[in-house]
């Protein structure tokens, strides 16, 4: 068991520093997490699950508050309360004038759901939160399934590693860094709920099936994945639109270069461009160009770079002295800037294991994110794939079109809906 310690204040990580200034309702930087099992959930032992994970986890026990040069976590007596879901998925957490926790745990029938302020933590941090929590959970409601042998958990980062500003870890400090240039994409519109509601479709499918068709294509997962969503995307562009590029943003674990066990944000974003109007629209050819993308973005030198791009700005002088308001200022101009070089997104966050002993209580994993345009995001379990489409129009023919194309490849699936207009 890691041992307690306080936490009484903590600036956020450089990644996060874009997330309060460009928080709103129609884009409220939250992330849903969710663990469904094989039974319905108990509230009640949910709430004690829920006590005892947060021990494990002490920078979560925060709340975000504006200093007069920049934001910072600030720890809080308040304690998390377990409801059942009765809210709109990916509702504001993050309110400016309140003081209140950066995540909501709730359940419904089955699932566990663990909705997250992307400041306070990415894909990789809430998936270790969300799994630590269902250990917790089943470990309690079918403790005399294990006969007194408690299974270890595979997550036994120190506070202080949990804690990690990775970011500053790894900053290379080097002076010398290019800024990238930034081309407009194209950009889909369509009408919006007045509510600001998301509309998700999750699709359910075999491992196994979409893994032999992206071999036969001779590619990853991933990247026979983003080729169909850019390709569905296509059949749904104007004519006249095909002079600009579609541009995925794809979100990058920095875990995975750099060694850091952080439960806090320590990742990038790289940006993937397929032009229509100057190249074939074969899946072929796109699956190609991706390839060669992601083999000259993914490289540890590359990787190093967007560090050091993303921790200039807590490094610059001049901007240490800048007030609050006029750092958000300059973020959200940046932000809309950002924007406009992109068309969708695409997450990958992989594939969940669990110790062995709690597989058998476990159907799936799934995950989904606030948008205010088109997103896919993605994560499996065993033989169990989720892809869960989150967009903010009431449109649906480019979810259409990429889930009729996974089933003209022959995979088998299941769809479901939050909106029931599909």
């Amino acid at each position: 068991m890691t041992r307690k310690m306080p936490v009484e204040w903590a600036k956020l990580d450089n990644a996060a520093k874009i997330f309060p200034p460009a928080t709103t309702e129609r884009d409220t930087k939250v992330f849903r997490f969710v663990c469904e099992l094989k039974e319905e959930i108990d509230k009640d032992i949910l709430q004690k699950a829920l006590d005892a994970t947060l021990e494990l986890f002490p920078i979560y026990k925060s709340v975000l508050r504006r200093g007069v040069f920049w934001y910072y976590f600030e720890d809080t007596e308040l304690k998390p309360v377990v409801s059942e879901d009765h809210k709109l998925p990916c509702n504001m957490i993050y309110h400016q004038n309140r003081r209140n926790l950066l995540f909501e745990v709730s359940y419904y029938k089955c699932r566990i759901n663990v909705e997250m302020y992307h400041a306070l933590a990415d894909g990789t941090g809430a998936m270790q939160f969300l799994k630590t929590l269902a250990y917790h959970y089943i470990i309690m409601k079918y403790e005399t399934d294990f006969d007194g042998l408690i299974p270890d958990f595979d997550y036994d980062a120190s506070f202080t590693q949990k804690n990690d500003d990775s970011f500053l870890k790894h900053y290379s400090g080097d002076k010398s860094i290019v800024n990238v240039k930034l081309n407009k994409a194209y950009h889909i519109n369509g009408r919006r709920y007045i509510d600001n509601r998301i509309k998700i479709i999750e699709g359910e499918m075999s491992v196994k099936e979409v893994l032999a068709i992206a071999h036969r294509y001779d590619t990853t997962m991933t990247i026979y994945l983003a080729a169909l969503f850019m390709k569905a995307i296509y059949e749904d562009m104007p004519a006249r639109a095909r002079k600009t590029p579609v541009a995925l943003a794809v979100p990058v674990n920095l875990r995975a270069y750099f060694p850091s066990v952080t439960a806090r944000n320590f990742f990038t974003t790289i940006n993937l461009s397929y032009h229509f109007g100057k190249n074939l629209d074969r899946l072929e050819d796109i699956i190609q160009s991706l390839k060669e993308s992601f083999h000259r973005e993914l490289t540890m030198d590359n990787m190093r770079k967007h560090i050091d791009r993303l921790s200039a700005l807590e490094h610059n002088v001049f901007m240490r002295v800048v007030p609050l308001i006029l750092k958000d200022y300059v973020l959200r101009i940046a932000h809309g800037i950002s924007n406009r070089t992109i068309t969708a997104a695409l997450s990958n966050i992989g594939r969940v294991t669990v110790c062995k002993e709690l597989t058998p209580y476990i159907r799936l994993f799934d995950c989904f994110t606030s948008a205010n345009r088109p997103q896919i995001c993605m994560c499996s379990f065993g033989d169990r794939l989720v892809i869960s489409f989150t967009s903010p129009f009431i449109g649906t023919d480019i979810q259409k079109n990429f889930f009729r194309a996974l089933t003209n490849e022959g995979v088998n699936l299941t769809i479901a809906s939050n909106i029931k207009d599909i």
